[in-house]
């Protein structure tokens, strides 16, 4: 009897670990399919415009992204639905690798901290307001990535390093200076 427990907790526990020792199934979350261009409505279309020859090459995730965004046009001013369509037609001319970059100074812009944030954008609009001409030496010198890039982190020296200043030296107490 005794043994015949032992056998059957002995199977029992193999049969746990071995269901316990599979990893669980996982559903596989992805991106539902999104519309090709011919099946966009008009309106789409109309929104998304700049972007027809390159759609039907985008994943999902982009054109769900684009659509969300063609979703607001209609309600967009006049001159907004021109500066975001103008905005997609620079975007489609921009190389993979072009886009790429931008995706990435994207990234770590929104890594910064608060306030280096704003200090990449008090850069950037100092840049913006130069006439044409001088933002193109900027760029050509290599001084614009310097120009948007975050300011450098500095540490606070070392006590040793910093030069005792007046404040700082002991005053002699009262009687002290009596004494002298």
């Amino acid at each position: 009897m005794v043994k015949r427990r032992l056998v059957g907790g002995v199977i029992l526990c193999l049969t746990l670990a071995t269901a316990i020792a599979e990893p669980p199934t996982t559903a596989i979350i992805g991106t539902p399919p999104q519309p090709a261009w011919r099946q966009l409505s008009q309106q789409q279309r109309d929104a998304l415009a700049p972007l027809a020859k390159d759609w039907d090459k985008m994943g999902n995730i982009r054109r769900m992204k684009w659509l969300s965004i063609a979703e607001r046009y209609s309600s967009m001013k006049q001159d907004e639905q021109q500066r975001m369509q103008d905005r997609m037609r620079e975007w489609a001319e921009l190389t993979p690798e072009q886009r790429s970059k931008i995706r990435r100074s994207y990234r770590d812009f929104n890594q910064l901290p608060p306030d280096q944030k704003q200090i990449v954008k008090q850069k950037w609009e100092a840049y913006s307001i130069l006439p044409p001409d001088q933002q193109a030496r900027v760029r050509e010198e290599g001084k614009s990535s310097q120009l948007l890039a975050p300011p450098p982190i500095t540490e606070p020296l070392p006590p040793s390093t910093i030069a005792p200043s007046a404040e700082m030296t002991p005053q002699p107490t009262a009687a002290e200076a009596i004494k002298h």
